[in-house]
């Protein structure tokens, strides 16, 4: 499969605090990574467009617009480099089509099991009326 590549000038990121805990250098340091990357002005090809803002995905806001917090590291760069492999990941997912599904039929087995079975248990609470003497 022809690997699409990701035009970095499309991506913007932007160094923020990062949150939770870590002392004082949480409350100085700019550590985390916010990418963001417009996935409907991208030139990624119209199928790929498609199928990334039909999936259900709460990083992507209504406009379209693909939104990664990267804050698993210490270092700003460590996170540039994890938000990057994220925005790759993602594009992997959706640069297949999906399979689609064949419909199938049971087997005349299981068809003449789920009969048998739903025969036994009519029979089986038709025994339990009272009976029309």
């Amino acid at each position: 499969m022809n690997r699409l590549r990701i035009i970095p000038t499309e991506v913007d990121l932007t160094a923020i605090r990062a949150q939770g805990p870590g002392g004082q250098n949480v409350n100085k340091v700019s550590s985390a990574i916010q990418l963001r990357f417009d996935v409907r002005t991208s030139s990624l090809p119209e199928d790929i467009k498609q199928r990334w803002l039909q999936a259900t995905d709460n990083r992507l806001t209504p406009e379209g617009v693909l939104l990664i917090k990267a804050q698993r590291y210490r270092t700003q760069e460590a996170n540039r480099q994890d938000a990057w492999a994220r925005l790759h990941e993602l594009l992997a997912r959706f640069e297949r089509a999906p399979t689609p599904r064949k419909p199938t039929r049971p087997t005349r087995g299981s068809v003449q099991r789920r009969l048998e079975s739903k025969r036994l248990h009519s029979h089986l609470k038709a025994r339990r009326r009272p009976s029309d003497d």
